[in-house]
Parts: structure tokens; C-alpha cells; sequence
């Protein structure tokens, strides 16, 4: 059995939630551009995919993304235990089992939000994980599932997963309503309750206890972390990139990022051009992620519409930064 690495639960004090279909390893290689120290995590990568897909495909990522996490979707401990330890292998900090999905093509494979009803199947799930990594193991999960408003519930479900060696819980504070909501309703329409996260905490204080869900400002961030150890940002952190580059010395004590807008910009398209040679990728697929960097600034509309025009898809990114600050300039 590894021995873990013992790990400060500073790491998980600010994150960027893994969000499907946004949080590839473009986007958090822009990320990382703006905050050297909140952990980022991986869209969530299915144990089906890693056992019979391309797991260079799926786990590949840039050196410069660390601290990166890898969340995984399943639930045969098996198939866990031999994915997390593809994980660690391929250099991921943190292995993160997803409970906290409620679409249901998720359902249909019997993980995401509906394991919560079944405590001891995670605990087996996160035992064999930890039996086989050192690095640290851990769950994302809501407060519950359906219209159920017991605390007990979710208290309970801790406290199962966490005598299988879970130390590390982030609490989407919202619950799952697994009928008759979509995905992004279920973002939406089940009521915050951030009390359970701080009721866990008080209940669990050897625990790491994170929060996420409609947290969009820093004030607060900082509100919550007076209650809990760490705070996950979703949809706001993607489509208001530049709060990333306050992060470092709002919460951690460093300086701000030295870049500039622009300079970000110029970093990713020279990112571009890197994974243009060295993969083939073109540059549009990664542009999407940066779209809101200008957000709020005069001209961002125009800017963003030529990095997201599909008719300069065959300009050399280059080229599309210099039309996009033209653009800027044109409507200054």
C-alpha cells in the first residue's frame, strides 16, 4: 500500500469545479495563467472511458497545471482502484469520485448524485482507491438527493466515507433532484443550504470540508471561509476569467499575477502555436476557454466576436489576436 503524501488543506482552499466540456486541459492551462495557487480540476472522466477508450486522450495534461486533479465517474471499486492508479501514474495531485452528478445518462450508470444513497458502495469504491495511490483521495457530493431535508442524511453519508479514508469532502450545497430536472436546473432550482457544509464542519473538524454553489464574489468567498476550509468556483470563474488573477493575494497571501490582459492573450495564443506543432490541435477549440477575459472592459463584445468567428477558423491565431485588438481599437 503507498504511503500518502501528506498534503496542507491549504491546497483546497480555492478550486475551479470540474464542469463538462469546460474544464479541459486548455482551459485550465489559461487558468493556471491566472492564479498560481487554486487547485483545478479535470472534466469528469468516466471509468468506461479509461478502461476501453484512449487514455492518453483522456489524461493527458500540461506539466504547468499543477496542483491538477482527476475526477473520476463510477462506482465498481475495481475499475476505481486501477483508474485512480492510471491517475497518480500520469502525475494527477488528487483523485476526486464524482457523487454529485444528477444527469441521467449519469443515473444510467449508476454513479454521480444517486451513490449518496448508498454509503457503504462509496466507501468501498474510495478504500480501494486509497489502497492503491498516495495522493490524496477525495469526494465531491451534494447534501442529498431528491426533496429529503435531513441533515442526518448527508452527516451520515461523511461520515461512512470518511472511515474508508476519505479526509477531503466538497459539498456542492444544493440537493440532487434525480427526477424532473435538468442538469442546469439542478444548478438552479434546488435551494442553497450552505449551513450543512458548516454544520459538517463543526461535526467533522479533522475533516477537509469545502464548499461550492452560487459563490460568485470575493467578499463571499471570504464569507465562507470563516465556516469552512476551502470554497470550489464553477460557471462564474469561466465566464469571469480575470476574478482568477485576484485570487492569489486575496486568499493566499501572494503577490497578483504579473500579466496583463494582453499578456494572458499572448501567452495562449503562443500555447496555441505550441499544441498546433506538437499535436495538431487547432487554436479555436482552446480560444473558446479565453472568451471572457475582457469582460467588463470597452470593446470585450467586439473582441470576442472575431476569436469567435467561424470564418477566420483558417487564420493562424496570430493573426486573429491582431484583428481582434483592431477591433477593440475600432470601437474605443
Amino acid at each position: 500500500m503507498p504511503s500518502p503524501k501528506p498534503v496542507s488543506p491549504d491546497r483546497w482552499k480555492l478550486s475551479v469545479a470540474p464542469m463538462m466540456d469546460w474544464t479541459d486541459r486548455h482551459c485550465r492551462y489559461f487558468h493556471r495563467l491566472l492564479t498560481r495557487h487554486a487547485l483545478l480540476y479535470t472534466e469528469m472522466v468516466t471509468t468506461g472511458a479509461l478502461m476501453h477508450g484512449d487514455v492518453p486522450r483522456h489524461l493527458r495534461f500540461n506539466a504547468e497545471e499543477h496542483p491538477v486533479a482527476l475526477q473520476l465517474g463510477g462506482s465498481e471499486p475495481a475499475d476505481l482502484a486501477h483508474c485512480a492508479r492510471l491517475g497518480e501514474q500520469w502525475g494527477y495531485d488528487e483523485i476526486n469520485l464524482n457523487c454529485g452528478c444528477p444527469s441521467e445518462r449519469v443515473q444510467r450508470g449508476a454513479f454521480g448524485a444517486c451513490l449518496m444513497a448508498e454509503p457503504l458502495l462509496v466507501a468501498d469504491c474510495v478504500k480501494a482507491m486509497v489502497d492503491v495511490v498516495s495522493v490524496p483521495v477525495t469526494v465531491k457530493h451534494r447534501i442529498g438527493i431528491d426533496k429529503s431535508v435531513s441533515y442526518d442524511f448527508v452527516r451520515d453519508f461523511v461520515g461512512t466515507v470518511s472511515e474508508a479514508g476519505c479526509h477531503t469532502f466538497i459539498v456542492h450545497a444544493r440537493n440532487a433532484w434525480l427526477k424532473g430536472l435538468s442538469p442546469k436546473e439542478n444548478r438552479e432550482v434546488p435551494p442553497l443550504r450552505y449551513e450543512l457544509a458548516h454544520q459538517l464542519k463543526r461535526d467533522f473538524p479533522d475533516l477537509v470540508i469545502a464548499v461550492n454553489g452560487g459563490i460568485t464574489t470575493t467578499a463571499q468567498v471570504h464569507e465562507q471561509l470563516q465556516q469552512v476550509d476551502g470554497v470550489m468556483l464553477g460557471r462564474e470563474a469561466y465566464h469571469n476569467p480575470w476574478w482568477l488573477s485576484e485570487w492569489d493575494a486575496a486568499f493566499y497571501g501572494a503577490g497578483a499575477t504579473e500579466l496583463s490582459r494582453e499578456q494572458v492573450e499572448e501567452q495562449m495564443v503562443a500555447y496555441m502555436e505550441r499544441e498546433a506543432g506538437e499535436h495538431g490541435t487547432p487554436w479555436y477549440p482552446i480560444a473558446r476557454h479565453m472568451l471572457g477575459l475582457r469582460h467588463g472592459l470597452a470593446g470585450a463584445r467586439k473582441w470576442r466576436q472575431v476569436w469567435s468567428d467561424h470564418r477566420v477558423k483558417g487564420l493562424p491565431a496570430r493573426e486573429v489576436m491582431a484583428q481582434a485588438h483592431g477591433a477593440v481599437l475600432v470601437s474605443a
